[in-house]
């Protein structure tokens, strides 16, 4: 027998407080939380007392913050109804005043960057020169002054700055859509290439050393999976660190006053650490004894004195404590869904399951408790990316589904990241074929296993998720009972087309691992759900963002005319005041509610009441 219901809007609405940052000089900290609804930034004192609201955001809310390192002002990042347009605000937290940095039309801001010798200075990318390219900036916050620090020839994707805040280098985006790295070895020199990277590498800049002689880099250009090298300036070149043979580098910790590496971690089923620096091994030790499930650090004050450390796992959303390297004591601060603490949830199960040629798919299967798996509907939930992964932990979607009564499957399908460079390539130009083949094989497994009926399955996903949707009712349509598409692709020509002006340095990238939208119109038509809407027969629901810079809503308006006009059944949700996310609690509300009916009719589950404001307007 199921358990209760978990109204959705536990599931779906805001986490009560999540995010949270300690100040620099470790004696505040910031989180997110609702204010009306709406996330923005509380602060308060280290002991959690006389907490306030320090943004007033009314629309789509804030989800990206820093700290300024004078402890006194909060850097955050918002755009206007989820067109990804992001400008700079600067929070003061003695006078309350909130100031804009970018007052600029049609511009987006990306790559803050802070230092703590220099507290009363920020450098962030705009692109309001080049629409396509972003130049890196410079503000005081005391003084005013905005400069252009350095401009970007055209190419450069991000900015590399040493101990001294001075901009030392970039990583470039080359015509192959492979990556170079170039910094200025002294100062007084021009950038000069260090290390050049195919289309099919992975390479992530970690910053410099402590004194400025060398860079940490992740990069598998003589491995499969990531390796951790110390990047000298001089002639030695680059030596390894550390690496795993089965999975990529997930986080890394680095001390901030030596800047040293002191932890790496992996995430293969699940995520393990490993300690690099004995000083921490007693701070682990500790953690790993404060309370159960996977952690991760994800603050520190600049004397290294708090930590700021989240736990969570399948059934575990977030709860967050604070940590005392002096004492060796966690302090448990908040959970970020207090409220789900009243209902059963369900594991998840990873798994390894080959495809037909052989690949390894890590996959995360969840049951639906209190039912026997056996002949269970079950929805296959994709995600999107496609260069993403799933990993074991809390995910609402998968909750819900499992609480209605659906058994879900998550497949790491090649192209995924994070299980190395062969696996992550093997997905290039196999959109809709033997990306699409993983999800079949794996949806096989359960059937053999009798867990799945296979007349009950449902293909649902976000982005890359969507369009795979769309692809398993187009070009596999006898395998699925319905599909749920949200904000995903149709035609892999006009979504080439109609990339944001500054993608411009990944177009190269995206043609290597899609195709090329003008030279080979024919092979992307092949891979277009839209061409091939005659073949679709189940019942499908699409939803979109108006606002969606990545996927144009024009995709799913395209996809719903074509099943239309062939008389296929469809429904279709537009959200005037979203973009590729669903930011406001009322939209995922209205969108979830929509959804779970849909699945209710077409594979049988059960269902929560739906309520008047939930009742979304469709087209």
């Amino acid at each position: 027998m199921l358990p209760p219901l978990i109204p959705r809007s536990r599931l779906f609405g805001n986490p009560c407080r999540f995010g949270p940052q300690l100040s620099p000089d470790g004696m505040r900290i910031a989180w997110l939380a609702p204010d009306e609804g709406v996330i923005n930034i509380c602060v308060a004192g280290i002991d959690m007392k006389n907490a306030r609201f320090v943004s007033r955001d009314r629309d789509s809310g804030i989800y990206i913050y820093l700290w300024a390192k004078d402890s006194r002002h909060l850097f955050f990042l918002r755009d206007d109804r989820g067109n990804e347009n992001r400008r700079i605000f600067l929070a003061n937290l003695e006078n309350d005043e909130i100031r804009e940095l970018s007052p600029f039309e049609g511009i987006r801001v990306q790559q803050v960057i802070t230092d703590r010798h220099f507290p009363n200075e920020v450098m962030f990318g705009m692109n309001l020169r080049d629409r396509r390219c972003f130049d890196l900036y410079r503000y005081n916050i005391e003084t005013t002054d905005l400069i252009l620090e350095q401009k970007n020839p055209g190419n450069y994707i991000s900015w590399v700055t040493d101990n001294s805040f001075r901009v030392r280098g970039a990583l470039a985006a080359e015509p192959d859509g492979g990556r170079t790295l170039l910094i200025r070895k002294n100062t007084l020199t021009q950038p000069e290439t260090i290390m050049t990277w195919g289309p099919d590498d992975t390479q992530i800049i970690h910053g410099f050393t402590g004194d400025d002689e060398s860079v940490y880099i992740s990069d598998n250009a003589d491995s499969n999976t990531t390796c951790l090298y110390r990047l000298a300036l001089n002639e030695s070149g680059k030596t390894a660190l550390i690496s795993d043979p089965d999975a990529d580098i997930a986080y890394l910790m680095i001390d901030p006053r030596s800047h040293e590496v002191q932890a790496v971690s992996w995430i293969k089923d699940r995520l393990r650490w490993e300690s690099l620096d004995p000083a921490i091994a007693a701070d682990f030790s500790n953690l790993t004894k404060a309370h159960a499930g996977q952690y991760v650090v994800v603050s520190r004050d600049q004397l290294d004195r708090r930590w700021l450390v989240v736990y969570f796992s399948d059934v575990e959303p977030g709860t967050y404590f604070l940590y005392d390297r002096e004492t060796r004591t966690a302090s448990h601060l908040f959970a970020s869904f207090p409220t789900l603490s009243d209902f059963r949830l369900a594991n998840s199960r990873p798994l390894e399951i080959t495809s037909r040629d052989g690949l390894k798919l890590t996959c995360y299967l969840t049951l639906p408790p209190g039912l026997e798996p056996r002949h269970l509907p079950l929805v296959i939930n994709v995600h999107g990316g496609p260069w993403a992964r799933n990993q074991w932990q809390y995910e609402p979607e998968v909750q819900w589904l499992a609480n209605r009564g659906y058994a879900c499957l998550q497949v790491n399908f090649r192209g995924s990241s994070g299980f190395g460079k062969k696996f992550l390539n093997a997905g290039n130009r196999e959109w809709g074929r033997k990306m699409h083949w993983d999800l079949l094989d794996a949806l096989d497994w359960t059937i053999r296993e009798e867990i799945a009926d296979p007349d009950r399955i449902c293909i649902y996903g976000r982005s890359y998720g969507g369009y795979a949707a769309l692809a398993g009712l187009t070009f596999f349509p006898e395998r699925f009972a319905c599909g749920i598409d949200a904000m995903g692709p149709s035609n892999l020509i006009t979504l080439l087309n109609a990339t944001p002006a500054y993608w411009s340095t990944e177009k190269a990238k995206l043609r290597h691992r899609i195709g090329n939208e003008e030279l080979e119109q024919e092979f992307l038509r092949s891979r277009s759900p839209l061409f091939f809407a005659d073949k679709v027969r189940a019942p499908l629901l699409i939803a979109h963002g108006a606002n969606d810079p990545r996927v144009k809503q024009a995709e799913s308006d395209g996809m719903v005319a074509e099943i239309r006009k062939n008389n296929g059944k469809v429904e279709f949700l537009v959200f005037p005041d979203e973009g590729h996310e669903l930011l406001k609690p009322r939209n995922r509300l209205r969108f979830y509610a929509a959804a779970e009916e849909f699945l209710a009719e077409h594979l049988g589950g059960r269902i929560e009441p739906v309520s008047l404001a939930e009742r979304s307007i469709s087209t």
